[in-house]
């Protein structure tokens, strides 16, 4: 790519814990990558909207309120509305495995639990945008 890598970080509903999502966003950036970070109680909408203002790789949202099963499907049906098929949604949070296995086959691509190295992440993302996206 010729231009940095753009990820959108994203707070959904009334979760007020975003520690996990500064430290993601502050990562990212620090690897390279352009960081949008929307702040607390957005809705999937604007999430959406906001990946699609922006031109965004990359939205990785985070999720300790136990609204994943609800959140995520929304956001990729909304992705889907707006044509963003070539954008990756991640994210990670309190999501029990056999949730985080039934979103990835809804389209949602690998989530990270608390405790996840940030590498890992990093080069989860640095790697589906190299084969998924081409400009």
């Amino acid at each position: 790519m010729k231009r940095p890598i753009r990820v959108l970080v994203a707070k959904c509903g009334l979760d007020g814990h975003d520690r996990g999502a500064k430290i993601i966003a502050t990562t990212l950036r620090d690897a390279g990558m352009e960081v949008i970070y929307t702040g607390l109680r957005q809705t999937p909408e604007m999430i959406v909207n906001t990946a699609l203002q922006e031109d965004v790789d990359a939205i990785g949202v985070s999720i300790l309120s136990g609204a994943h099963n609800t959140v995520f499907p929304k956001i990729i049906q909304l992705m889907k509305d707006k044509k963003l098929d070539d954008v990756l949604l991640t994210g990670g949070g309190i999501i029990p495995e056999e949730d985080m296995i039934e979103l990835n086959e809804k389209g949602v691509g690998k989530l990270f639990p608390p405790g996840t190295p940030t590498i890992d992440i990093v080069n989860y993302i640095t790697t589906w945008v190299n084969e998924h996206r081409n400009f």
